[in-house]
């Protein structure tokens, strides 16, 4: 994909057929992060919220959502099935994305960076 210069550019920038997956995921990250900065970072769409809160990106096979340390590790059972990392997780194109799931980690992370500020 070419730079996006916002996230409505990341997502008109994306396979149309990707697009709606694309603003779900947009919606449910604002939903329980709506005091967000959103922007670019990195290419990719950012949401900052007293520090950074998450990232997501759109590659061939799988969306990544990149959420730093510990809510990955924090979540690990609810996380089997995805291929993760310390602060990734993957979830694959073919299948819906767990919208339910991708809010609780982004509601940990906001829990958390409020704890820590």
């Amino acid at each position: 994909m070419k730079h996006a210069k916002d996230v409505n550019d990341y997502i008109r920038n994306a396979p149309a057929n990707v697009q709606s997956t694309l603003k779900q995921l947009r919606e449910a990250v604002k939903s329980v992060a709506p005091e967000a900065q959103e922007k670019i970072s990195y290419g990719m769409p950012y949401y900052g919220y007293k520090g950074r809160l998450v990232y997501f990106a759109l590659y061939k096979r799988h969306i990544g959502i990149y959420i730093p340390p510990p809510i990955i590790e924090n979540h690990m059972q609810e996380l089997k099935g995805y291929v993760t990392a310390k602060s990734t997780v993957r979830f694959p194109l073919e299948k819906r994305l767990p919208i339910t799931l991708i809010k609780k980690l982004v509601k940990a992370r906001v829990k958390w960076n409020e704890d820590i500020k």
